[in-house]
């Protein structure tokens, strides 16, 4: 299977202020030296403010590619540094969009790590960015990274391997899940989780139902 690597492990630096009910955002997160340990609800040292769209089982982990904070750096003219996204992990060599749902990834010797669902972009993204139509551009682009479901924890390094263990057959990205799949895709992803190939998050579950509703409406 394909490896890449760890470039940084990024937490929160501190909260700032939204105009949201929460009242705060975590997506202030910067690389840090040394071993960050790693537990099914994330990274300690780590929070995330708003418990509805972000953290959980199935979210303990965001993480985002080299290649496309690359892409961005050369379409804004500025530097993308590890963190800046709200990203906890920035790989090299792993494309976290493309990973398939249920991926499972091995990070250093001891973590592993399963890909569940994609980052949708939100108005605290964008006014830690300050570009117009920020998130509209980012979601159009459709580099948004992966979240990922802690299945075995330990500690990470930046420089650690990362090493893709195993890839489900149904073929569906992360990137058609954000996209929206279509039935087949649907199809395929249930089909998976039936045979006990994947374990589905709630949101990916919210996503097909919505797509059953709409198939039946019609």
């Amino acid at each position: 299977m394909r490896t890449g690597s760890l470039l940084a492990v990024c937490l929160v630096h501190g909260l700032l202020p939204t105009k949201d009910a929460t009242g705060v955002t975590a997506i202030d997160k910067r690389p840090v030296a040394g071993a960050v340990q790693v537990h099914p609800l994330g990274l300690t040292g780590d929070l995330q403010a708003s418990r509805r769209h972000h953290g959980g089982e199935s979210k303990a982990v965001y993480a985002y590619s080299k290649a496309d904070a690359d892409f961005w750096a050369r379409e804004l003219g500025r530097d993308i540094p590890p963190g800046l996204f709200g990203e906890n992990l920035r790989l090299a060599g792993i494309d976290a969009t493309e990973a398939l749902i249920g991926e499972r990834w091995r990070i250093g010797t001891d973590v592993e790590m399963e890909v569940t669902c994609p980052r949708t972009p939100c108005r605290n993204f964008q006014r830690r960015m300050g570009v117009p139509n920020w998130t509209r551009r980012f979601a159009e682009e459709g580099r948004v990274g992966a979240y990922l479901r802690v299945r075995r924890r330990g500690s990470i390094s930046a420089g650690d391997p990362v090493e893709i263990l195993s890839r489900p057959a149904h073929g569906v990205r992360i990137l058609d899940v954000f996209r929206g799949p279509d039935q087949d895709q649907a199809a395929a992803l249930q089909a998976s989780a039936k045979a006990g190939e994947i374990t589905l998050s709630p949101e990916i579950r919210k996503v097909l139902r919505t797509l059953s509703a709409r198939a039946a409406a019609v």
